[in-house]
């Protein structure tokens, strides 16, 4: 006989949070979002933690390595696609990854026999207008000489004409000995004036660029997300198809947390795939998602670093829809949260979890990190900024982004959703569709974080793990929905005069 759960299937809409008392120093400039995002020992530190609990979908309309490192500068982590063939993945990672560092290693290299033709292709390739100049033209070549847009003319210059004519000889660069200190490297930056300081060994071997630009974007973004090498942190997504081979290439890439992308994770397959990652690498990963006690079990058994909860509640997701499967966000996340946190009585193993989902107000956050979530996922609300991948465009009179589900035809995402049979999607789960055009991230997310933390206060915590333990959260009838808003008065329109 089926198993029934007697108790409603709730979404985030039916609940409010309830205020304690506010201490005078319960402020929001006192307020952390710090939060894990992988699993740790009860006493001990998690490798990753989060500087703010985001994490942008694993879409295509979503997570590119713009969207990784405009996220990370914030403080938050970006999931980039997997539904794309497995070196372009890589490489999304690879330039998230080298586009801040405190010590870079060069990527753009050539030799003093290379053209102006040749600067301006790799230009072109890379996007780097600095360019080193070594003895064989490899990052850790002889170091002979720097070239920047400032040392040719394209209008003036032959495209023939070779580096060793117009490049910054090494004589008369200022550059930094191995094993300087990165606060070092910056005060000579500052002294010189420069925007770039090559880092070389006693032979003259290049070993790091350090760039102005970097330090300066530090400065602006106090809450970063880096590793220890000063580099962005990038998660990845991955299916359960061709993890055999796109797992190696983005751990070669540097990607720091991977992810399985599935719209079910309650499954075998995810467990082999857990498996194999755990076996083979040094590298945290993610599953789901699931949206219960069993399914949060079976994927901890099988070695995941977090766990991922929410089916059907995406914006463009139809899964319940077409398949009747799926469950309020809430409750899934309640669930899920009770059973972590028995684990966690049991075993003194903290798992992470990401409720991934079901976000329509900002309030919704909150109310998810108090129901148990360390970190929020979301598509929507990421796909609305310059950062996302996609097409801004004009309709009607208001300016819209695409977005569209990775089980849409669109997206062709067929190892998101395919069981072993057909490698096709016979059916839709997700759809295609805009969403209204909001501006910048970091401007939206800041006003974000600003509600979050003035709700925290409310509810009289400092950190999302106090706001845990100290939430007092009720269901709402559907008339104190409507007694939430605006109601029982006339708007003002914004082309109304005074009179």
């Amino acid at each position: 006989m089926a198993y029934y759960y007697l108790e409603p299937s709730r979404t985030f809409s039916e609940f409010l949070l309830l205020p304690n008392l506010t201490k005078k120093d319960c402020t929001p400039a006192n307020v952390s979002l710090k939060t894990p995002i992988v699993k740790f020992k009860r006493g001990e530190k998690p490798a990753v933690s989060l500087n703010i609990p985001f994490a942008s979908a694993v879409m295509q309309s979503v997570s590119d390595h713009n969207m990784a490192v405009a996220l990370a500068r914030c403080g938050g982590i970006s999931f980039i696609f997997g539904s794309q063939p497995v070196e372009e993945q890589a490489a999304m990672v690879r330039k998230a990854k080298s586009y801040k560092a405190g010590f870079v290693v060069s990527r753009s290299n050539l030799t003093p026999a290379h053209t102006l033709k040749d600067v301006l292709n790799l230009k072109d390739e890379t996007g780097h207008s600095t360019v080193a100049i070594t003895d064989d033209g490899t990052p850790k070549g002889k170091l002979l000489g720097i070239v920047t847009s400032r040392d040719y003319r394209v209008s003036r210059d032959s495209l023939d004409k070779p580096v060793q004519q117009f490049m910054t000889p090494f004589a008369s660069l200022v550059y930094g000995k191995s094993g300087i200190s990165l606060s070092e490297a910056n005060d000579l930056i500052w002294e010189h004036k420069l925007n770039c300081l090559p880092i070389v060994d006693e032979r003259q071997n290049l070993e790091f660029l350090v760039f102005r630009k970097d330090y300066d974007a530090h400065k602006e973004n106090p809450q970063e997300l880096l590793d220890m090498n000063k580099s962005y942190i990038v998660g990845a997504g991955i299916n359960t198809k061709d993890y055999e081979e796109r797992v190696p290439a983005l751990v070669a890439a540097g990607v720091d947390v991977l992810v399985i992308d599935s719209s079910d994770g309650f499954s075998e397959w995810q467990h082999e795939t857990l498996q194999y990652v755990k076996s083979n690498f040094d590298v945290k990963i993610g599953a789901g998602n699931v949206v219960d006690r069993e399914g949060f079990q079976y994927l901890v058994g099988a070695g995941a670093d977090f766990i991922k909860v929410g089916v059907g509640g995406g914006s463009i997701c139809i899964t319940r829809e077409q398949k009747g499967i799926g469950r309020g966000q809430a409750s899934a996340l309640i669930e899920v949260a009770e059973a972590r946190n028995q684990y966690y009585e049991e075993t003194g193993i903290y798992i992470p979890i990401c409720s991934d989902g079901g976000i329509v107000h900002d309030y919704h956050i909150t109310l998810a990190l108090a129901m148990g979530a360390d970190f929020v996922m979301m598509g929507r609300y990421f796909a609305r900024f310059d950062e996302s991948p996609t097409r801004k465009l004009k309709v009607g009179n208001n300016f819209v982004k695409e977005f569209w589900g990775e089980g849409s035809n669109r997206a062709r995402n067929w190892q998101r959703y395919d069981t072993g049979g057909k490698q096709d999607l016979v059916f839709e789960e997700g759809v295609d569709s805009y969403v209204p055009y909001a501006g910048s991230l970091q401007e939206n997310l800041d006003k974000t974080n600003s509600k979050i933390k003035s709700t925290m206060c409310n509810c009289g915590a400092k950190t999302i793990e106090e706001l845990q333990h100290k939430a007092r959260i009720t269901i709402v009838s559907a008339t104190s929905i409507v007694e939430g808003g605006a109601h029982d008065v006339i708007l003002k329109e914004n082309n109304m005069s005074a009179e």
